[in-house]
């Protein structure tokens, strides 16, 4: 009895700075069947792991929430839907996924990273707007549990990675487009966006072609090279951006954050552009001390200059 009481002491000792609240999980997107989905047993989802998380997601078949809530008592009721990157043929779960959920719940807001459905015409009906579905959906179930999470509905912003980052700002700017069935009337538009060298056009001449393949098409038509262009579709309800490029970039050109933020500034809406001279592609948080690394900073900033934080 005496050793049974003194390792369930030890146990106690173990887990008493521990906020079990602050533990990642996960919730199941579509519960009730994935609208405009198709069945094939061929396509099999992939999911890779390493130390007990997720790394990198392949043919998504099952899109999730992976939530990232603030140790108890830390959080300021914002909340972040976080798009990894991975040019829409993967996703890059890891430093575009965990470790960014990770960093904004350390610093008081709510990360939820999305898993999201990549384009496919085999488990798709129509795979141009497959992820807008999943992003769509995922701001509306934050939303339906912001009482639950501590969460602010008004204070719910999205950021995305490279292809990420297209997604992110095609959610800004067609949030309001009919892609599925609406069991209510949760709002789907984001209050803010963080566009982290983003995809945004779809001009073959600044594109990332690898995205505007698998999402559209090689030979895709003048209007839906129009429609997924998202500097193009900026309205007066666009979110406020917070945009990071490098001038390096060679796998996304920065004409594609350039062009989205004067759209933005064509219309008054607030926004702010950080163009750093080196970087290149692909640096998720930045962690190697080139001017490229104060992006985060920067970023809590802004967020606190609009009134989120």
């Amino acid at each position: 009895m005496k050793t049974r009481h003194y390792f369930y002491l030890l146990f106690l000792l173990c887990f008493a700075g521990t906020d079990l609240s602050a533990q990642p999980f996960t919730v199941t997107l579509w519960p009730d069947g994935i609208p405009g989905s198709k069945t094939d047993a061929t396509y099999i989802e992939e999911i890779i792991t390493a130390e007990g998380r997720i790394t990198r997601c392949n043919r998504v078949v099952n899109p999730d929430l992976t939530v990232y809530l603030p140790p108890a008592g830390k959080g300021n009721g914002a909340a972040v839907l976080v798009c990894p990157g991975g040019g829409y043929s993967t996703l890059a779960f890891d430093h575009e996924g965990n470790a960014v959920a990770s960093w904004l719940s350390e610093n008081g807001i709510a990360g939820i990273v999305l898993k999201y459905r990549l384009p496919s015409d085999r488990i798709m009906e129509n795979r141009s707007v497959g992820p807008l579905q999943d992003a769509q959906e995922a701001m509306r179930v934050i939303r339906r549990k912001a009482g639950e999470w501590n969460l602010d509905p008004a204070k719910i912003g999205v950021i995305g990675f490279s292809a990420g980052g297209h997604l992110a700002s095609t959610i800004s700017t067609h949030y309001a487009d009919n892609v599925y069935k609406v069991s209510d009337k949760t709002d789907a538009r984001p209050d803010f966006s963080l566009l982290i060298y983003p995809v945004i056009s779809m001009d073959s001449i600044i594109t990332h072609m690898g995205s505007r393949t698998n999402l559209i098409g090689r030979k895709a038509s003048a209007e839906m090279e129009k429609l997924f262009s998202n500097d193009r579709q900026i309205n007066s309800d666009t979110p406020p951006a917070f945009i990071v490029h490098s001038a390096d970039d060679r796998v996304v050109p920065v004409m594609n954050s350039i062009n989205y933020f004067k759209g933005l500034q064509a219309l008054n809406i607030p926004a702010e552009l950080h163009i750093f001279q080196k970087g290149g592609h692909g640096y998720g948080l930045a962690t190697k001390g080139g001017t490229e690394s104060s992006w985060p900073g920067l970023c809590l900033k802004w967020l606190k200059s609009i009134g989120i934080i």
